[in-house]
């Protein structure tokens, strides 16, 4: 069965409503929401990302999604069934919203491995980059996430849901992580109880320290909840957009490639392999000598201080 992935329809309305909203910035005197320059360095990248995407799309949707599906899931006398000895998924309207819980899941992982794994970091670090949080910083994607986001699915068609599903599922993720990127939106009640929503993204593309690595739900923020990653925007926090340390440029081949440079330069501190390779694969912050320091470091030291303070 075929089906068209929802971001067909998705990137013109991208367009149209990053136009609204810088519109309706400017007219209600939102003067700062948008920078001209970096608003060109988002769309550029956006643009790259579309380019590529429907490249990659081959790679992962017909080759490894349907490789894995008809490894698992082999055809007996007709039937289409599991390994494990159950018949593979169809198309009921309940199987799609297993999908789409499933396809959460698999986001709340693949983008918590992306803030703690300095490499995965070094690729999505582009889409933080950015001082401002609008619909233009939504679209302001690294290229080369693309390349692995694919492995952190592999499961769900391994389990018998089709790969055409598994597809669309990740479409209908990437329409409802695009919308969250804006400020206009306040918090919403009880849809906060189950939702991820724009608050809880604010709170997500802070760089204060309280909320670094917070939030990496897709559609709902269950698992944040479950796995400890969850926080509340509180609105008493002067909240501050971007990278601790941002790339300074408004070049996007800077902005994709300087965090690379970066554990490159990080690798040579050290003779020792096992400190190369924390440099690489550890997470974002690690250094052999303490000269720098991760988030769970950071965090522990602001708790420290803010109870020395309020001991006061």
């Amino acid at each position: 069965m075929d089906f068209t992935n929802p971001l067909v329809y998705g990137v013109p309305s991208f367009i149209a409503f990053i136009l609204l909203e810088l519109t309706y910035s400017k007219a209600h005197g939102d003067k700062n929401l948008y920078d001209w320059k970096d608003l060109m360095a988002s769309g550029i990248m956006g643009i790259g990302s579309v380019v590529i995407a429907p490249l990659i799309k081959i790679i992962s949707a017909i080759v490894i999604f349907n490789f894995t599906y008809d490894l698992f899931n082999v055809v007996e006398n007709g039937v289409r069934t599991n390994i494990l000895g159950y018949e593979s998924f169809g198309y009921f309207w309940y199987v799609w919203i297993l999908c789409q819980l499933a396809d959460d899941f698999s986001y709340y992982w693949f983008h918590r491995a992306n803030h703690e794994i300095r490499i995965l970091w070094a690729a999505h670090i582009v889409h933080h980059s950015s001082n401002n949080f609008n619909l233009g910083t939504a679209i302001r994607n690294g290229w080369f996430t693309i390349l692995y986001k694919p492995l952190f699915y592999m499961w769900m068609p391994a389990i018998g849901f089709p790969p055409e599903m598994v597809v669309v599922c990740l479409g209908i993720e990437a329409l409802w992580q695009f919308q969250l990127h804006s400020v206009y939106v306040p918090k919403m009640g009880v849809i906060e109880k189950i939702f991820n929503t724009h608050t809880m993204h604010q709170v997500h593309h802070a760089q204060n320290v309280e909320y670094l690595d917070k939030n990496h739900g897709g559609f709902l923020n269950i698992f944040d909840k479950l796995f400890g990653t969850w926080k509340e925007l509180d609105d008493d926090i002067d909240i501050q957009y971007g990278v601790i340390h941002a790339p300074e440029s408004y070049n996007p081949l800077v902005i994709l490639t300087h965090e690379f440079k970066d554990i490159w330069n990080d690798t040579k501190k050290s003779p020792k392999l096992a400190h190369k390779l924390m440099y690489v694969f550890g997470p974002p912050g690690w250094s052999h000598d303490n000269s720098t320091m991760t988030v769970k470091q950071q965090q522990r030291l602001f708790k420290k201080q803010k109870s020395q303070n309020d001991s006061f």
